[in-house]
């Protein structure tokens, strides 16, 4: 990366909270001063640029024109569709026309954050202002979806890392989503796994389950659904991640995230395991299965000794030949 050319990124935000570029601004590996200062140059970002009104909208589309094709868009939120997408508007424009004019030049585009990538809170239910995730307003190239609410923070600089090591988009799942960084599912990673295998559940906030640290599925944790690096990368430089500090996941990385609610009630699509057994429990009920399993096989050999197929290549009919 340091023999690469600084590419040019125009980071965009429609409607969001900013906690992507907070998330973003956090990363410890690369450090966000590596990634702005030496890796990239930002020549637009409303959160962290010192330019304002039209010097920033000049420097857009001079960047545009200059760099066509060879410019990374990185978008943080998402547009309002309807009544012409009044409902964002910047110096004037729609966000709507702003994402489709910078998008239509761009080496790449990354969709920053839930809200850009699928909605998020903006597209629940009933979504008064029509608000459309980035790939869906943007179908003429791929769309690097970076799902979270928000994303963590070396996530969002590893996708920046990879665009600039390797000069291509990385491998998407079916839902545009950096296979490296969504490939696994939080519950398969998750310390807790074991507790879930083993039936021990939280049944109430602050019961002994809690405290002891067991699986957090019957209160709605959506770890065994949702795909995400939360479990083995976590936050926070690696501190720790929402289920590691008591909350169940909320499934923020997946489509429709916010209307697949209420948050806190249990899957019901997911089996649970039964509850742990003793070996004295375990011992007999393999006792059982064993001899379940002999007498089935008995009752099979019968079954294909009367109708005379063969076992082990030696005929079970009944040899008539011999009393002949």
């Amino acid at each position: 990366m340091e023999t690469k050319p600084r590419i040019p990124v125009l980071w965009l935000h429609g409607l969001e909270c900013t906690f992507c570029s907070e998330s973003f601004i956090r990363s410890s590996h690369p450090i966000v001063q590596d990634i702005v200062l030496n890796l990239i140059s930002l020549d637009y970002d409303d959160t962290l640029m010192a330019a304002a009104g039209e010097q920033a909208e000049e420097n857009r589309r001079r960047v545009m024109k200059e760099h066509a094709g060879n410019y990374i868009v990185a978008v943080e939120g998402n547009a309002p569709t309807r009544d012409g997408g009044v409902y964002c508007t910047i110096g004037g424009e729609t966000f709507l026309n702003i994402l489709k004019e910078t998008a239509a030049s761009a080496k790449a585009v990354i969709a920053w954050g839930s809200c850009a990538s699928n909605g998020c809170v903006q597209a629940a239910r009933p979504n008064p202002t029509g608000a459309k995730p980035v790939h869906e307003l943007i179908d003429h190239k791929a769309v690097i979806n970076v799902p979270g609410c928000p994303p963590i923070a070396e996530v969002m600089t590893g996708v920046i890392a990879y665009l600039l090591t390797f000069d291509k988009i990385p491998a998407l799942d079916r839902l545009g989503r950096p296979t490296m960084f969504y490939g696994q599912r939080i519950h398969d990673k998750c310390y807790r796994r074991p507790f879930f295998d083993a039936g021990q559940f939280v049944e109430r906030w602050d019961d002994d389950g809690a405290r002891r640290g067991w699986c957090l599925y019957k209160m709605g944790c959506r770890g065994p659904m949702t795909y995400n690096s939360c479990s083995n990368m976590r936050w926070n430089n690696g501190v720790s991640f929402p289920i590691g500090s008591g909350h169940p996941c909320i499934g923020c990385s997946e489509n429709n995230f916010w209307d697949n609610g209420p948050f806190y009630e249990r899957l019901t699509s997911i089996p649970v395991p039964g509850i742990e057994s003793t070996p004295d429990r375990f011992g007999k009920v393999a006792a059982g299965l064993t001899a379940l399993g002999a007498g089935a096989h008995l009752v099979s050999y019968a079954v294909r000794k009367a109708s005379g197929k063969k076992i082990g290549g030696a005929s079970t009919a009944p040899d008539q030949e011999a009393g002949k």
